[in-house]
């Protein structure tokens, strides 16, 4: 599947945010080793803390289907301009590789990083060993 599918396939996903509180729509399509895609949207709480962000729905979406080796996700917002992964999602996506590609789309137009560029030294596995 190509960059500009899967950003299709994000912003499709960001129609179903939940986001009554922020109005901050985000959307996200996660690339699969195996060729599959899942998608996720953001998901709002009262509790601000429960809130779920849309590359970790996608994430948990797939790993509950059994997938663990991801190619690639992208990441779509309301705000029409570049949304990168927060803090947390940064950690879940190393968790599974460091050689993901990170598609930010603004509209269209896009840019493409690997996690080691958004959470550089970052905390894995290994230090656990």
């Amino acid at each position: 599947m190509n960059y500009q599918s899967l950003i299709e396939k994000a912003y499709e996903a960001m129609n179903y945010s939940y986001s009554p509180y922020s109005n901050f729509k985000v959307g996200a399509a996660l690339l699969t080793k195996s060729g599959k895609v899942y998608t996720g949207c953001n998901v709002e709480s009262a509790s601000l803390g429960a809130t779920n962000c849309a590359e970790r729905t996608a994430i948990y979406k797939a790993i509950s289907e059994g997938e663990r080796e991801f190619s690639a996700v992208a990441i779509v917002s309301s705000s029409h301009d570049l949304t990168f992964p927060c803090g947390i999602c940064r950690q879940v996506i190393v968790e599974f590789g460091k050689d993901i590609d990170i598609i930010v789309a603004k509209d269209y137009d896009y840019e493409v990083y690997k996690i080691d560029d958004l959470l550089p030294r970052s905390f894995t596995q290994i230090d656990l060993k």
